[in-house]
């Protein structure tokens, strides 16, 4: 606890704001355009979770349903305005997250629910999607 303060009257005597010790990309999009973003990305959020539980109840339709959700018909509907402002090491992230939520649509239609090794991959395929997540969202801030 005290580290905390220290810290925080360190902060203060120097005027340094936690905004400002945020070291990630801001992507500088309007208010309009940050809760269409925002949304985007809690809709990815709630996909990966409709993704687990259909993994973990063995629902293949929802797995294939909420994949598809944050595919390619997701990165399709960004508005060019939020395209515009992204750079190129975001679409680098992006892009290829799409592409696995497309993958693990794909990867789950073929499968055999009562496969435990297919199930298995798709857990996996989903702990490889969300590494993506992270390091975008530990390189990147709309706020």
């Amino acid at each position: 606890m005290k580290r905390i303060s220290l810290l925080l009257l360190l902060m203060s005597v120097f005027g340094i704001t936690q905004a400002s010790i945020d070291n990630r990309y801001h992507l500088g999009l309007s208010d309009e355009e940050k809760v269409e973003f925002l949304s985007e990305m809690r809709q990815m959020l709630n996909s990966i979770q409709q993704i687990t539980l259909g993994i973990g109840t063995g629902n293949k339709a929802m797995i294939i349903k909420a994949a598809h959700y944050a595919g390619n018909r997701m990165a399709r509907a960004t508005p060019q305005s939020v395209k515009d402002k992204t750079p190129v090491s975001f679409e680098q992230i992006g892009g290829p997250t799409h592409m696995m939520f497309e993958e693990l649509a794909i990867n789950a239609a073929e499968m055999d629910e009562d496969d435990a090794d297919d199930m298995k991959y798709l857990l996996e395929l989903t702990a490889k999607l969300m590494r993506n997540c992270l390091a975008c969202h530990q390189a990147f801030t709309v706020n």
